[in-house]
């Protein structure tokens, strides 16, 4: 290998373990705070349970839902960032908190993670917990007709990926476990999503004064990561990686799409991708209600101590008082 390739691949790792350091610090610190404990908002929570037989840490998940219920609530399927290779449902226990103080049964899922675990392995769990969810949601004190679909960054992705699958008869088995259900979800709300894995270098190009080094390989490391070690059966299969692609393409859906809400910050360096994805949906009649935060960061409705993050949850939470047949509790 060449020097200069040497000292990128050890940049790149350099930077990841940087990046992956925060974000897990993060969280841990979070969960100290006193308010991060679920009976101090009237909820409780079953962990680790499974979504498949198969006895792995990445097909859990956790439950998060009011302590007190009086029917079925509406059932969320929430599916963690972390540029598909880092992070959990662990990490991302403030959604799941979010999520079920509005009134949600909360499915906060695991999944396996690249680069041991490359594309399609991530979709394919994000499938089959949502085959479970619509087939066991009851059984959590949830109703799957009114399933909303979540995640942020590449969780967002997934979140997409689904809404294809519910809605576009394919070919994949995965894709075609979560069509056979006959589960649409009610609404989509892919927070701060990448649409389009492959051709990271793309935000370079567009903004070249604002990608600098140690963004452009934390981008480029998300496409190495999922893509390049993928065995991939058929090029139309990477679809579900590059959901953008059947958004945009002039396929009619089998089933009307599920109304979006996209949320994102201008300095966001993923901003052009919920841009792209809000005009693809507008194209196509869909309903879609895009966001934009100013000068907020990627992911930052996470830190839900500050101003900006709390308007997006107040914009978010008007959204779905909006979806038909939603219904969620009077707050």
């Amino acid at each position: 290998m060449a020097a200069s390739g040497l000292l990128l691949q050890l940049r790149r790792r350099a930077g990841a373990a940087v990046a992956d350091g925060f974000f897990t610090g993060l969280s841990r610190v979070g969960k100290l705070h006193p308010l991060a404990n679920p009976a101090r908002h009237g909820l409780e929570v079953l962990r680790d349970q499974s979504y498949t037989d198969s006895g792995r840490v990445e097909h859990r998940f956790d439950v998060y839902r009011p302590a007190e219920r009086s029917g079925p609530l509406p059932a969320l399927l929430y599916v963690h960032g972390g540029a598909f290779r880092i992070l959990s449902k662990d990490s991302h226990w403030v959604f799941g908190l979010g999520f079920a103080r509005r009134g949600f049964v909360v499915f906060s899922i695991n999944y396996r993670l690249s680069p041991r675990h490359p594309f399609p392995a991530a979709v394919q769990d994000a499938c089959a917990a949502y085959r479970f969810v619509a087939e066991n949601a009851a059984r959590f004190g949830a109703d799957p007709q009114r399933l909303v679909i979540a995640g942020e960054s590449a969780g967002a992705n997934l979140v997409s990926a689904l809404a294809v699958s519910a809605c576009f008869a394919r070919d994949e088995p995965w894709a075609r476990q979560v069509y056979e259900t006959g589960v649409v979800p009610r609404a989509a709300l892919p927070a701060c999503g990448v649409f389009q894995v492959s051709d990271q270098a793309r935000f370079q190009r567009r903004r070249p004064h604002k990608i600098g080094a140690f963004l452009n390989d934390r981008l480029r490391e998300v496409e190495d990561s999922y893509l390049r070690p993928a065995r991939l059966d058929a090029d139309h299969h990477l679809e579900l990686a590059d959901t953008l692609s059947v958004f945009a393409s002039d396929r009619p859906s089998d089933r009307p799409l599920p109304p979006f809400f996209l949320g994102v910050g201008t300095a966001d360096p993923l901003l052009d991708d919920s841009r792209r994805l809000h005009a693809a949906l507008q194209a196509r009649g869909a309903t879609s209600e895009l966001r934009i935060y100013p000068r907020q960061p990627h992911a930052f409705h996470a830190l839900v101590m500050l101003p900006a993050a709390r308007q997006y949850w107040r914009d978010q939470d008007a959204f779905l008082a909006q979806v038909p047949g939603l219904d969620l509790p009077k707050r």
